[in-house]
């Protein structure tokens, strides 16, 4: 990485947070925008051209599991970064409060400039068992979870963890039913955090688990197929799921290898639901397929017809809000420090949803490049 200015040149520039949607030059300047305006002035600036791709804030993928080599779930952040031009991954609650200090220690801090930004699970070892071979649920056992210990450390580590998450349904939990999730709960208000919910098959239902989430809050696997899923037989959203976006919250895709439907996805849009959050889930089992990464699941909303800026918007500044980081997801000169580059080529391409249904698109997404803090990133591994 060169300490040097950087210059991106020649892009189409998306940044929700400020209304921007036009060909334009980036700046960086001392690890941050620096400027962003039509032809800019070199000088001895490191220039990249980046015409005829879209320039955005360092997308930011909501619900990811990274913690490498600690767990059975996780993938490298750091390989995963420049194939899906992703620069922040949030961590969806992979450790828990057993073993977040080696998270930290050993993969969160040397993956930097890529940004690693944790949830803390409930459950005292994090999700353990989560591979092809073996598959436990971490909330199935009530004697995992220990309010104490969780926000013990969610308050020692109060500089970096940004969330509570809980996971709840037929495989997450089991017999413990919705009681995880008041235990969570209890944890997030008494630490001041927002909660992540994770709902997969009943028990309990949707309805149970919406009526508890507070504003800020975040349902992931919103756009899940039955069961559980947010529409009606018929089409349509259901009555809890409009009242808790009502009462403010986030409702996230969070696509993995059994949450995104594409009749969901076609009924939810159709009523005018857009999810708030647009996620990968990627982990050891999804990054093979269906959702890849982030760049791929964002292409099959664009495929499904939602709009380029929205679906920056989902994957920038309305991912930096549910996190409560306003330094992120934003080209804002003095706040901005990460780019994301990629292309949308004029390529016939077939997507997948979690049940194997196909979805003939006419684009392909393509990464062209990273910033991160002001840099243009290569992996040096």
């Amino acid at each position: 990485m060169s300490s040097k200015e950087l210059l991106l040149r020649g892009g189409r520039v998306i940044d929700p947070s400020q209304g921007i949607d036009r060909i334009a030059d980036v700046r960086f300047r001392h690890g941050t925008v620096a400027e962003i305006g039509p032809a800019l002035v070199a000088g001895d600036a490191e220039v990249h051209d980046v015409s005829g791709h879209i320039v955005t804030p360092g997308l930011i993928d909501l619900h990811t599991h990274v913690y490498w080599g600690g767990t059975s779930i996780g993938v490298d952040a750091t390989k995963l970064a420049l194939k899906s031009a992703t620069a922040t991954f949030v961590d969806a609650g992979t450790a828990g409060p057993a073993n977040f200090l080696g998270f930290r220690k050993h993969v969160i801090e040397p993956s930097r400039p890529v940004r690693i930004v944790p949830l803390l699970n409930l459950s005292f070892p994090g999700i353990f068992a989560f591979s092809r071979a073996v598959m436990y649920g971490e909330s199935q056992d009530v004697r995992l979870l220990d309010a104490k210990s969780c926000l013990a450390v969610a308050r020692e580590h109060a500089d970096m963890i940004v969330g509570i998450k809980v996971r709840v349904g037929r495989s997450a939990s089991a017999g413990a039913g919705i009681a995880p999730v008041d235990l969570a709960l209890e944890v997030a208000e008494e630490a001041g955090l927002m909660l992540m919910a994770h709902l997969d098959h009943s028990p309990p239902s949707r309805a149970e688990v919406l009526s508890r989430l507070r504003p800020g809050d975040i349902l992931t696997h919103c756009f899940r197929p039955f069961p559980n899923a947010p529409t009606k037989p018929g089409g349509g959203v259901r009555e809890e799921v409009l009242a808790a976006r009502e009462r403010g919250v986030i409702f996230d895709i969070g696509h993995g290898g059994g949450s995104l439907g594409f009749g969901t996805a076609r009924a939810m849009l159709d009523a005018g639901f857009l999810p708030d959050v647009i996620s990968s889930d990627v982990h050891v089992i999804s990054i093979d397929g269906p959702a890849f990464d982030l760049l791929h699941t964002l292409a099959k909303f664009h495929a499904l017809g939602m709009d380029l800026p929205d679906l920056v918007a989902c994957a920038t500044v309305n991912a930096a809000r549910a996190i409560r980081r306003p330094d992120l997801g934003t080209l804002n000169p003095g706040v901005g420090a990460d780019a994301s580059i990629f292309r949308i080529l004029d390529e016939p391409t077939v997507y997948h949803d979690v049940e194997g249904v196909a979805l003939q698109g006419a684009h392909r997404w393509v990464a062209g490049g990273l910033v991160l803090s002001g840099q243009w990133w290569t992996d040096p591994n």
